[in-house]
């Protein structure tokens, strides 16, 4: 039987014998006290990428975002944010339930951003009846739509005037430097801290970075101990992040490549298709939904059924995958 297409997302990639040899051949020490080697090469090295003073090494986005939202943030204090965030959507509430930051969710314009009027209006006054309002963190990308760093400036000065500090969940920041062919340093500069994500696109099996000045990750390392992130010989996952800094950032063209390659086959079969970076939207009748799912899945073709359907490609799905996935959706809507 051919592989599985599996386009769920793109944190689905398995290590490649690269990236595994580079694990099994990680020097290790005690990343609690300091002392792994490997985890200090890749915060030197993500450091270095980003032109902030310091790193550190997250097991996961989840944790990152919110020692960082933390780290901002004292209890009973406000972060600004869009409803579409990861952070505010899909992180289980975590900055409530853990950093009783409150949040204030303003909705995500069609391209992903916030509307500044918005934003600005929502900050609140210095008055004792109100959380205090610490931060803006803005997603790049956001459900694959690419924040421009025209919009990042304003936005960036826009928090500067009303003294907010400002955080980048960069989930994906290395699909958006990609589009813009603009390099992360570049892209993020002027934010306070940014959360790089390395399990994605980049292919490694776990793993964030935060990046931010030495006096803002000395907080965040106390942050991530009291989530319980101080791992040990945590070097064996920094050295498939590493790897993946230095492998396969260069590579993501070739995913956006498929994602509109897979966005033409769907529109060639008559279907509503959004692509943004690496990602592709396609609307499914409701009542053919389900039966849609099963078909795909029973030859091969992985999908997490919605009526608004996202198709992630990544660098376990080559371009003949991504033609047998249309095949696949074309043998059931036309049968």
């Amino acid at each position: 039987m051919a592989a599985i297409v599996d386009l769920r997302s793109d944190t689905v990639t398995r290590p490649s014998a690269g990236m595994r040899r580079a694990m099994l051949e990680a020097e290790l020490g005690d990343d609690v006290f300091g002392d792994d080697p490997t985890v200090n090469r890749l915060q030197a090295r993500a450091a270095e990428l980003f032109g902030f003073e310091a790193a550190l090494f997250f097991p996961s986005g989840t944790q990152s975002n919110l020692a960082a939202l933390m780290s901002h943030c004292q209890r009973g204090e406000e972060v600004i944010l869009g409803q579409e965030a990861h952070s505010y959507r899909y992180e289980a509430g975590g900055a409530a339930v853990l950093g009783s930051i409150q949040s204030q969710a303003i909705a995500n314009r069609e391209d992903g951003t916030l509307e500044l009027a918005e934003v600005e209006a929502a900050i609140k006054p210095d008055d004792p009846h109100f959380a205090r309002t610490r931060l803006l963190a803005l997603e790049n990308t956001i459900g694959g739509r690419v924040l421009p760093r025209a919009y990042l400036e304003t936005a960036l000065a826009l928090a500067k005037r009303r003294a907010l500090a400002t955080h980048l969940d960069g989930a994906r920041i290395f699909n958006a430097s990609t589009q813009l062919e603009m390099n992360v340093r570049h892209l993020c500069a002027g934010f306070d801290s940014v959360s790089a994500c390395l399990s994605k696109g980049l292919g490694a099996p776990a793993g964030t970075v935060l990046l931010g000045r030495s006096e803002f990750i000395a907080k965040a390392r106390r942050a991530r101990k009291i989530l319980g992130g101080g791992m040990r010989q945590a070097g064996v996952l920094a050295a498939a992040g590493f790897y993946a800094l230095e492998n396969n950032v260069a590579r993501l063209a070739e995913d956006h490549r498929n994602a509109e390659r897979l966005a033409a086959g769907l529109r060639g079969l008559d279907l509503p298709v959004e692509r943004h970076t690496n990602m592709v939207f396609v609307r499914i009748p409701a009542d053919r939904l389900v039966r849609l799912g099963e078909h795909l899945e029973s030859r091969g073709v992985r999908v997490l059924p919605a009526p608004r359907m996202r198709l992630v490609t990544h660098l376990d799905v080559d371009a003949a995958g991504i033609d047998r996935a249309v095949a696949v959706f074309a043998s059931y809507l036309r049968g």
